[in-house]
């Protein structure tokens, strides 16, 4: 035996079955020597438990031998199988079951590698520094696959740091059946913050440049206005674009202005490190 994997009789039931179940999920396998598919059920979830390393006990009883404790979970064919959380069983089945299937009912009740880093996000929100939350909430979106639940979480935190554009390219990959009212709700939120974004110097200026494509100085003033609206992306593009046709424009500011619009996102953001290999292909 070992720290995650235990024998159940009536000394150690209380308090591994039930104390036990309010540190980490304990998953009971109720069994018995004469039990042929006990024999294929038993070695996988003593492989996966070894997996896991203590994310969860397992705790294997006799039937046989413990009939009380078979009898108080009421217990009727082996092998079973419950999950416990909270001293109260949550889960389970009985019989036989593919390995498939055994996993995906586990990993309900297992710690996610991105937990943590969820954890740290919702101590900055709660304490209202949505910067700082965007680091832990954009790894744990991608360590997810991009799951929605962790999506509108991120979503809200680029919206409260004026990265619209960002915002809105996701909300506008989120699938039709993720789209509920918490979808509904960003949305909302990201037009009333767009509309704030489209101050009279920006619509001035677009104009302008469409009027003459070749005034970088005005492509320059549009970029400025992007940062200070939170169109970062926007704002990026637009100064590569400068720098593609005038490396030194502004005696060095357009280059300087990139460099301190790439830092401002901070370290490890993937739109940040975009630009970053821009410039770089630009200067070498």
């Amino acid at each position: 035996m070992s720290d995650f994997i235990v024998n159940i009789d009536e000394s150690n039931a209380a308090r591994l079955l039930i104390e036990e179940s309010h540190n980490r999920p304990v998953v009971v396998d109720f069994w018995a020597h004469w039990c042929e598919p006990c024999k294929v059920l038993m070695p996988l979830l003593e492989k996966i438990a070894n997996e896991y390393q203590g994310a969860f006990l397992l705790a294997k009883v006799n039937a046989d031998e413990q009939q009380m404790i078979a009898q108080q979970f009421g217990v009727r064919s082996l092998p079973t199988v419950m999950v416990i959380q909270n001293g109260q069983p949550v889960d389970g089945f009985s019989g036989a079951q593919p390995e498939a299937q055994v996993r995906e009912m586990l990993e309900k009740y297992l710690p996610k590698p991105w937990d943590g880093l969820l954890q740290l996000a919702q101590e900055a929100i709660e304490q209202e520094n949505f910067a700082q939350a965007l680091t832990p909430l954009r790894q744990a979106w991608e360590e997810s696959g991009k799951l929605y639940e962790i999506t509108v979480v991120y979503v809200h935190a680029l919206i409260e740091c004026l990265r619209l554009d960002e915002a809105e390219a996701i909300l506008n990959d989120i699938r039709m059946a993720d789209q509920d009212t918490t979808y509904e709700q960003l949305c909302a939120q990201l037009e009333i913050k767009l509309e704030a974004a489209k101050s009279p110097e920006i619509e001035a200026l677009e104009r302008q440049l469409v009027a003459n494509p070749d005034d970088l100085d005005v492509q320059y003033q549009l970029a400025v206005q992007y940062t200070d609206a939170g169109q970062f992306k926007n704002a990026m593009e637009n100064f590569v674009a400068i720098l593609c046709r005038d490396l030194e424009h502004g005696d060095g500011a357009t280059k300087k202005l990139l460099l301190d619009t790439i830092a401002s996102l901070g370290k490890g953001d993937p739109l940040a490190a975009l630009y970053q290999r821009r410039l770089y292909s630009l200067l070498h």
